[in-house]
């Protein structure tokens, strides 16, 4: 069932567009204060002498200081926007848990028919369950679902149906949090404490860590799956004038799905 956002609550709504015009002063005063010809964000084409620390760890130069995009989100803007078709033709996208950093460029495009989906969230446009979506089969030309998976309990029912609403010549980026030291993904319904979930799983809200088979169950609900090490193609200059890689972070490698 979809919910319009209109009923998610004014109190809940007022929250988060004050938090955006915080936000927003916030990203000026960085604008200012980090200017420089060091690094370079692709996402907002800002250009800083350094980034900002981001995660549990504070893993240096890894925020931008202006779109406060993480090394994952530029890696993925840089593939959709060099090695797909998103902004040359007109497509229908599903766009889960939408990142701010994508979501502010994407919404944009005119070639774009774009909708925003989650559980609930302030920047979505319907609120839906990505285990069980009211859409029609072969609804979207493009899903995009990242860091969501690891969120949701059964992942097999979200794969199933995420495929299930992909167009037949449609494609889909499915990125989740991934330990390649891992063969098998770990999960176990008796880690459910927060501690134990951030020990185990990285994340107090996850509720697996994914290994090397990710790609196998991707397969299993349907998709053809493409993995991609989009850092080495781009070349280790470019990958550290963007800080694709920083210390402490899991690279990512693209999972392009297809039917």
């Amino acid at each position: 069932m979809i919910e319009s956002n209109a009923n998610f609550g004014i109190g809940i709504q007022t929250k988060y567009y004050l938090s955006q015009i915080v936000k927003n002063c916030v990203s000026v005063a960085n604008s200012l204060a980090y200017a420089g010809k060091e690094y370079s964000c692709p996402c907002c084409k800002g250009n800083f002498r350094t980034f900002l620390p981001a995660g549990i760890n504070k893993r240096p130069n890894a925020e931008c200081p202006k779109c406060f995009s993480l090394e994952r989100h530029r890696l993925l803007w840089l593939y959709l926007h060099d090695e797909t078709n998103l902004l040359s033709e007109k497509l229908k996208v599903l766009h889960f848990a939408p990142e701010f950093q994508l979501y502010r460029v994407l919404r944009s495009l005119p070639n774009l028919d774009y909708l925003t989906a989650d559980l609930s969230a302030p920047r979505s446009m319907v609120n839906v369950d990505v285990t069980d979506m009211p859409f029609a089969d072969n609804s979207f030309d493009v899903i995009l679902c990242n860091h969501v998976l690891e969120h949701v309990p059964d992942d097999h029912k979200a794969m199933k149906e995420l495929h299930r609403v992909l167009k037949p010549t449609g494609w889909a980026i499915l990125q989740v949090p991934l330990d390649a030291t891992l063969e098998k993904t770990l999960e176990d319904p008796s880690i459910v404490s927060e501690e134990d979930r951030i020990k185990f799983y990285g994340q107090k809200d996850h509720v697996r860590q994914y290994g090397r088979d990710y790609k196998n169950r991707l397969e299993a609900a349907g998709f053809k799956v493409k993995v991609e090490d989009y850092i080495q193609k781009i070349g280790t200059e470019l990958a550290e004038r963007y800080r694709l890689i920083s210390e402490d972070s899991n690279s990512e490698d693209i999972y392009f799905c297809t039917k």
